[in-house]
């Protein structure tokens, strides 16, 4: 039987892609899907929930109910990870990241809130709940900078770079944030 992507085949290559061309991918995968899996932990153990976001760079953004219990469990213990992914077709098309950070939640009022506030396409909801787009939603927006991604893409391994790819928010970075 012919193999459709030979190059999926043993061995798995094992070559860090460049920093600039791993941090692109990511930003390709970020602001080109909108949904997520936010997983926090509350009190009755870990809790893992569809979200629909948006980015500004690496940050991955929503809004959400105060009393929801994905923001109890953020106010409780703000480290989260975040799961986004492409579509699946087969093992090629395979694509995604998990963005480890710590959520901040940001009320109207709150310095930072404007800078993502801008990017963040709260109209679309409104639009569907038929709410006034005259008036901004209040709920809290929910930010997080990630600390970590582990970024996978299969089609890497045609270029004879691993599948799984580690990036890491370093002291530059910090220093310019």
């Amino acid at each position: 039987m012919p193999l459709t992507n030979p190059w999926l085949s043993e061995p798995t290559p094992a070559h860090r892609l460049p920093r600039h061309r791993l941090e692109e991918r990511i930003l390709n995968l970020l602001s080109s899907q909108n949904m997520c899996v936010l997983a926090t932990t509350g009190p009755d153990g870990p809790l893992a929930t569809p979200v629909r976001y948006y980015s500004l760079g690496f940050a991955v953004m929503f809004t959400a109910a105060p009393r929801s219990p994905k923001l109890r469990n953020i106010a409780a213990d703000p480290r989260v990870s975040v799961g986004i992914f492409a579509p699946l077709v087969g093992l090629a098309s395979s694509r995604g990241a998990q963005v480890f950070g710590e959520a901040r939640m940001l009320s109207p009022g709150h310095p930072e809130r404007n800078h993502y506030w801008d990017a963040f396409r709260w109209e679309n909801e409104h639009a569907e709940r038929g709410r006034s787009l005259a008036e901004p939603p209040i709920d809290p927006l929910v930010v997080i900078e990630p600390d970590r991604i582990v970024y996978t893409e299969h089609w890497l391994r045609r270029e004879g770079f691993a599948a799984r790819q580690f990036w890491k928010r370093d002291a530059i970075q910090e220093s310019q944030g």
